[in-house]
């Protein structure tokens, strides 16, 4: 989760008062961090997960699944019996955005060891039955990307219901704000979005056509006072809130480099890969928003390869490259920069710029992207940091363990080989609208660089002078070419060498136990089948078990007993109780 300060909120009109003086400040608290830790060389790459978890009530009387809005009460026992009492306990716990849900951490970083694959999964098992063990008898934690029925009448427990009024957060006709997380800057984020567009955000996704839906599918929103019935498409599902997006679950990852130009060698790289990783879904996505891909390449590898138009603050990049910062950081700093700062408190308008970064934080987290490069905390011992933030939470802790050691691997590969993998950022856009798509995995075809090997070298090649825009297109256009998931995670002769293929030569010249090696090719082999679609996505997996319900009536909509039986079941199998061939194939028990 982002910048959590506590204090007073400001609404949007005092916010906006104080939006030059955030910007101004965030640039300084950017250059004092910058100038105090450029040089700063780190010889381990450390790096840690993010699960989020939501919190349900399984009515087995009344075969109803509700989302439990007591996050705040679980966060609370979790860290009173855990990092309170121990500084060094194996796990950490955060707020999220809604109520229903919270956030788990290793208690320390993962370290450089292969070794320390080994007990990814384990520690997210820890977790899981951590947090279970503070549930009341019949609710449980599940890690699934969106709650099937949010939004329909009745979802929350306790039961609320929605106040579209101008004096709640949200407006939402759907999404109750009680569904919010409690803390402050949650709330505020929320209105103030909605005071700054001056209308409700309107999310608009298509909905599954099948037999009995009816065409045109038109909603009818009885308690609207006209702003749904002109932001509603016809033959989409409408949602109003940003709890639609935000109050999904997704799988994080965030590496420590060694170095600067490390990191920003890793930001570009894992960049191009976003696409093709599971998406979250239902993330709303105004073209080139707060939520989308990445705007700018920051290594000098990428520069020739930024072929999108990147709308800067021309003052600020200025001042940027006046500091001495060069371009390419700049313009990614004065990009972010062009946005409003959404939640600002009253105790936190006048800071010590040299010892405090909030208001560098406030910009730099609410540009919620598909990477995160994140500069040190003011006087810390942490490095630079690349969060890879694109992932959809899996239903088990083997398949998130198995996403996020193949992630890992990846940057071992990308950073010991030299990889480069880039190709144009428009095209990297086009891969994940390609990605949106149903089936995407099985049908979708995604550009993709085709000789990693053979590019650019991060340190042999210095920063070039081209400006923004490919450079012989005909010369580019044969380094990449379109290519299937299977083709790019499993290989094709002829065609691309797999990334798989990669990891398992990387793997061969390491020193290896047999019992991390027995791991870590489980979780390949999983990563494996999912691409080659002999193992179901998630998503797919989901919706065949709707399809197929007994009470499915062929009318796009999931009745409470579809949820009920759905998520019952999900619940089994992530607790190891019921075994689940066609998603996650049948892996080796560790028996740990």
């Amino acid at each position: 989760m982002g910048l959590l300060s506590q204090g007073s909120p400001l609404n949007w009109e005092e916010t906006k008062k104080h939006a030059d003086h955030v910007r101004k400040h965030g640039i300084l608290q950017f250059l004092n961090i910058y100038n105090k830790v450029k040089e700063r060389q780190r010889d381990v790459l450390k790096w840690g997960d993010e699960v989020e978890y939501m919190l349900v009530e399984m009515d087995d009387n009344n075969e109803k699944v509700r989302l439990v809005l007591n996050g705040k009460d679980v966060l609370e026992i979790l860290q009173e019996k855990g990092e309170k009492i121990n500084p060094n306990h194996p796990t950490l716990w955060r707020p999220e955005y809604g109520s229903y849900m919270i956030e788990g951490t290793p208690g320390q970083p993962y370290g450089g060891t292969m070794s320390e694959f080994n007990t990814v999964e384990d520690n997210m098992g820890k977790r899981r039955r951590e947090a279970a063990s503070v549930l009341n008898k019949n609710e449980t934690l599940l890690t699934v990307t969106s709650f099937p029925r949010l939004g329909c009448p009745g979802f929350t427990q306790p039961e609320y219901k929605p106040t579209p009024v101008e004096k709640g957060v949200s407006k939402s006709l759907f999404f109750p704000d009680e569904a919010i997380n409690r803390h402050p800057r949650f709330s505020t984020l929320t209105r103030n979005i909605r005071h700054r567009r001056g209308e409700k955000v309107a999310i608009n996704v298509p909905i599954f056509k099948d037999k009995n839906t009816p065409s045109p599918f038109v909603e009818t929103f009885p308690e609207d006072d006209g702003e749904a019935a002109r932001a509603a498409l016809p033959d989409h599902i409408y949602m109003d809130a940003m709890g639609f997006g935000m109050g999904n679950c997704c799988l994080q990852v965030t590496f420590q480099a060694c170095s600067i130009s490390e990191a920003r060698y890793l930001y570009d790289q894992l960049a191009t890969f976003c696409p093709i990783v599971p998406l979250k879904n239902n993330k709303f996505r105004i073209n080139k928003s707060r939520y989308d891909s990445i705007d700018s390449y920051l290594s000098c590898c990428g520069e020739k390869y930024n072929d999108i138009e990147l709308t800067i603050d021309e003052d600020i990049n200025k001042q940027l490259l006046d500091a001495g910062i060069d371009k390419l950081l700049a313009q990614h700093i004065a990009h972010l920069f062009i946005r409003d700062p959404l939640s600002l408190f009253q105790e936190k308008i006048h800071l010590d710029d040299e010892n405090e970064s909030d208001h560098f934080e406030n910009l730099q987290s609410t540009n919620w992207q598909t990477m995160r490069f994140k500069p040190p905390p003011p006087n810390s011992d942490i490095g630079w940091r690349v969060e890879f933030r694109p992932m959809e939470v899996q239903l088990t802790d083997f398949e998130n363990s198995a996403y996020v050691v193949f992630i890992v691997l990846l940057t071992r590969v990308i950073l010991s080989y030299k990889l480069d993998f880039l190709i144009p950022l428009s095209k990297v856009d086009e891969n994940m609208k390609v990605a949106q798509k149903r089936n995407a995995v099985q049908e979708g075809m995604f550009y993709f660089r085709k000789d990693a090997f053979k590019g650019c070298n991060p340190v042999l090649d210095p920063p070039s002078t081209a400006q923004n825009g490919v450079e012989s297109e005909a010369k580019d256009g044969e380094e990449f070419t379109l290519m299937s998931i299977d083709t790019i995670i499993n290989g094709k002769e002829g065609v691309f060498h797999g990334l798989i293929p990669m990891l398992n030569c990387y793997l061969e010249n390491m020193e290896v136990d047999v019992d991390t090696r027995c791991t870590i090719l489980n979780y390949l082999k999983l990563i494996k089948k999912r691409a080659s679609g002999e193992l179901m996505t998630m998503a797919k997996w989901m919706r065949e078990f709707a399809a197929k319900h007994p009470q499915y009536k062929q009318d796009s909509v999931i009745t409470d007993k579809i949820n009920y039986d759905l998520l019952h079941k999900c619940d089994r199998i992530a607790k190891g109780e019921e075994k689940c061939p066609e998603l996650i194939g049948d892996p080796v028990n560790r028996g740990k």
